[in-house]
């Protein structure tokens, strides 16, 4: 699912947006700063911020991202299912110092607080062609 040419695409250079919905179909879309990637076919995400989100994926678990590649503003969307949140360990570790790492290269050290490193199943990768730039 997750290709080579997407990879920068996660590095949290551009932000990301994540869009979820309620179990009556409200939806919430709110940018992300991190889409960390696990392997080919799981991401997770940086929660800092999510009540709204996080409310949502307790009550439906399916959510959508947008990935914009930095260099060619090529855009994905990937289709995710929320499989769980990691507070501790190897991922959040991970996640905590690259989330670090992008908050002091906008100026922002010690703002971005790492809540949890959630983990997602990718679904389904669609691309945004006419979004490109040459």
């Amino acid at each position: 699912m997750i290709r080579d040419e997407m990879l920068p695409a996660l590095q949290g250079v551009v932000p990301s947006h994540i869009a979820t919905c309620s179990a009556d179909g409200t939806p919430n879309v709110t940018a992300i700063s991190q889409v960390y990637y696990v392997d080919r076919t799981h991401v997770a995400l940086s929660n800092q911020f999510f009540s709204k989100t996080r409310r949502n994926l307790d009550e439906n678990p399916y959510a959508f991202v947008q990935l914009i590649h930095p260099e060619t503003a090529h855009m994905w969307f990937l289709e995710l299912r929320f499989l769980r949140s990691e507070a501790e360990g190897p991922l959040f570790d991970a996640m905590d110092m690259q989330l670090e790492a992008i908050a002091s290269l906008q100026g922002m050290h010690g703002v971005f607080k790492l809540q949890s490193a959630d983990l997602y199943e990718v679904l389904s990768v669609r691309e945004a062609r006419e979004a490109s730039l040459p």
